[in-house]
């Protein structure tokens, strides 16, 4: 299935939305956002919406399992990045999965990392920019109505766990950084500068073996063995990935044992609103990059990489223990029980995971591109009548 082909190109006119609210994201100003930035452009633009504040951790979650979605012509999820995770996971473990899924969604950033935001910024051709400039951007696209079908990372643990990212996995010094400037949340953007300059003064390696599929290995190569739980009928069958306690097919690259900062899994061109982590441009459909950085890289070097990363410069740092590999699966094994994964800028138990891109698979409001590949929509449908604006519940 290929939900990418499910809604238009282009939301209705007029149009109805769900927006989901984490008050406490970033500097607690979400909901003050919403009403002076956001509130007056929907109006005008003829988008009328009910506004739901989440009052905790995977709320949004629990929401959309009982949601009925047919009221909406789209999500918008403003906060930061786990937010849209929550709705995202929230989708695909209802039983309706696969037509819930094909709901466009759209990210407005109020959270203190905002790189899918970013991203759609990016490839919508606009400047780099952050907080209140790059949350008019988001909310134009919305009132632009426009919509482009994104790759979904699927992602399975060893403990069986199944978990759907929107963004990227990283582990080690990323992940480190990510979950232990939690506490800096009230700093915004800044959390994450403190973060790196406090994991740097006391850096770390992680002991693990990494293996991925290069994208340019596909188009030549099937799996040799049968593909994961295709009795699994939630979600989408991971066609590249054989069982956790068996090898990697053949055909993958397997990088030796060894000790590691850091491993990133990216499925976008940003990391953060301010950290151009991609800037060889959008992956095809079905692709995402994949960097590690080797144990061995000087503090100098890697404070080098993350301050060059702002305008996206870091590939020209010459770095020898940065690898860059545009990937659609890969296979991540933690040896000595180190480290953090983060999920979205979720938390998740370090364990053995593997991951596969699936092409196009969710709508989210952002400028069409080619290169995006985007499939052809199905016969229109009659949008529902659109109800008054309501206030939060």
């Amino acid at each position: 299935m290929d939900p990418a082909g499910g809604p238009r190109n282009l939301l209705p006119r007029p149009c109805r939305v769900l927006v989901l609210l984490n008050p406490r994201g970033g500097k607690g100003k979400g909901l003050q956002l919403f009403r002076s930035h956001v509130q007056p452009r929907l109006a005008q633009a003829d988008v009328s919406y009910r506004l739901m504040l989440t009052e905790r951790r995977n709320h949004a979650r629990e929401l959309m399992w009982e949601e009925e979605l047919g009221r909406w012509d789209a999500l918008v999820v403003m906060s930061g990045d786990g937010l849209m995770h929550e709705v995202v996971n929230g989708l695909m473990e209802r039983p309706d999965w696969e037509t819930a899924i094909r709901k466009p969604l759209c990210s407005l950033p109020a959270g203190s990392g905002n790189a899918l935001a970013a991203s759609v910024n990016h490839y919508a051709g606009y400047e780099q920019v952050t907080n209140e400039e790059l949350l008019n951007n988001c909310t134009l696209l919305l009132c632009r109505r426009r919509l482009a079908p994104m790759n979904l990372l699927s992602l399975r643990m060893a403990s069986g766990l199944r978990v759907f990212s929107v963004l990227s996995l990283a582990w080690g010094f990323i992940a480190d950084v990510d979950i232990e400037s939690e506490k800096f949340r009230r700093l915004g953007e800044m959390r994450f500068t403190v973060g790196t300059l406090l994991r740097l003064a006391a850096l770390r390696v992680y002991r693990g073996q990494l293996a991925y599929l290069p994208a340019e290995r596909v188009a030549s190569k099937v799996p040799a063995t049968p593909a994961l739980d295709r009795q699994d009928q939630q979600g989408p069958v991971d066609t590249h990935l054989v069982p956790l306690e068996e090898p990697v097919p053949a055909h993958w690259t397997v990088v030796p044992e060894q000790d590691f900062v850091l491993v990133l899994a990216l499925l976008h061109s940003h990391l953060g609103s301010e950290m151009f982590a991609a800037p060889m441009g959008h992956r095809a459909a079905g692709a995402m990059h994949l960097f590690y950085v080797r144990a061995g890289v000087s503090r100098a070097m890697l404070l080098r990489l993350f301050l060059a990363m702002e305008k996206g410069r870091h590939m020209e740092c010459d770095c020898p223990y940065l690898v860059y590999v545009p990937v659609v699966a890969f296979r991540l094994e933690p040896k000595d029980g180190k480290g953090m994964f983060a999920v979205d800028g979720e938390l998740m138990v370090s364990e053995a995971v593997q991951g596969q891109v699936h092409p196009n698979y969710i709508w989210m409001v952002s400028e069409p591109s080619s290169r995006l590949e985007p499939q052809p929509p199905p016969p229109s449908q009659q949008p529902p009548h659109v109800p008054p604006p309501e206030d939060p519940v």
